[in-house]
């Protein structure tokens, strides 16, 4: 297995195209996916408080056989619109499976909730989607505090107000002739970890600086604040192998044990965790899916770590800059 050497991005997978939108005033914003021509997708569901468009058509049981465009976005529920703009973009460019006269594309969403920050008017709508279509590239490479990952925040189960940033992070391996890349957007109700366990993002203390969710809690500490729904990681991971709709599914799932090594506590009833997995074909080789599901995890595991380091961490002595605190001194509502 050998890294890509700036960590990799998503875009390492042929076919696919990244795109941001990001809100200019509130945190928030949305994240889409293009593979415009179509190409095998599976997803899987994990968190309890999940929000989501179109995800049944990807039972591998159900006709459809390929998807569009993926949607990821902030906003929680009102954010789905977004994948409006994303549709008509595309069905606008001959995109999308012809039924009689009309194209149809498929985009299947997931969101997470940042409504701490600002109210639903500004969450993403049709253009935002449009926005981040007519932004997309086979070459977007941007992490942190942009698109979906605008808003995301981590470490909230003690209190929203001693949560750190979380973001949008990505990471990229080749192994066995096949490219397996990872885009997640993360903001768990729970910490990040490193590979040692160590809390890189969490709840602060008193110095500001992360502590463990866990350990608060089996020393006595409680979940603080109206938590219900209020957090949610998201993401796609994607390969250039050839995959059927089932081992696409397969994918999906393993790459929720990513989720696990690196957020503790993880799909919790307050998370909305989903994985969607893209399967190009491009390298034009049928997938392992033993090879592929033997190192699917590290790579979602390091995009979820890429995202808290790309972005600003009061652990580095930037306290004030969590989007609570910044929403607070502003005077705009905050969680």
């Amino acid at each position: 297995m050998s890294g890509i050497p700036d960590g990799g991005a998503l875009c390492d997978v042929a076919g696919l195209k990244v795109g941001h939108f990001t809100h200019p005033t509130a945190s928030t914003g949305c994240s889409v996916v293009l593979c415009e021509r179509g190409i095998t997708a599976g997803a899987d569901v994990r968190g309890a408080a999940p929000g989501t468009r179109d995800l049944d058509l990807l039972r591998p049981e159900n006709t459809v056989q390929q998807v569009h465009a993926i949607l990821l976005t902030g906003g929680s529920a009102f954010g789905l619109a977004a994948a409006d703009g994303v549709m008509r973009w595309l069905a606008e460019r001959g995109h999308g499976f012809q039924v009689g006269a009309v194209r149809v594309p498929i985009v299947p969403a997931a969101v997470l909730f940042d409504l701490w920050l600002h109210d639903a008017s500004t969450a993403p709508d049709a253009a935002a989607g449009r926005a981040a279509c007519e932004a997309a590239s086979a070459d977007e490479r941007s992490r942190g505090r942009i698109g979906a990952g605008t808003g995301a925040t981590v470490g909230k189960l003690l209190g929203a107000e001693r949560s750190m940033p979380g973001g949008l992070g990505m990471a990229s391996v080749r192994i066995g002739g096949m490219t397996l890349s990872a885009m997640v957007v993360v903001n768990a109700v729970g910490d990040v970890v490193d590979p040692r366990g160590e809390v890189i993002a969490g709840p602060r203390g008193a110095d500001g600086r992360p502590r463990s969710t866990v350990q608060a809690l089996l020393s006595g500490e409680r979940p603080g604040g109206a938590l219900q729904g209020s957090a949610t990681t998201i993401g796609v991971i994607a390969t250039d192998a050839r995959l059927t709709k089932a081992q696409a599914t397969k994918l999906a799932q393993i790459a929720h044990d990513g989720l696990a090594r690196a957020i503790h506590p993880v799909h919790t009833v307050m998370d909305g965790d989903v994985m969607f997995a893209l399967a190009t074909g491009a390298a034009e080789v049928d997938g392992d899916m033993t090879l592929l599901g033997a190192v699917a995890a590290e790579v979602v595991a390091q995009a979820i770590g890429d995202a808290v380091s790309s972005s600003p961490s009061p652990s580095r002595g930037d306290v004030e800059s969590t989007p609570a605190k910044r929403e607070r001194a502003s005077g705009r509502a905050g969680g």
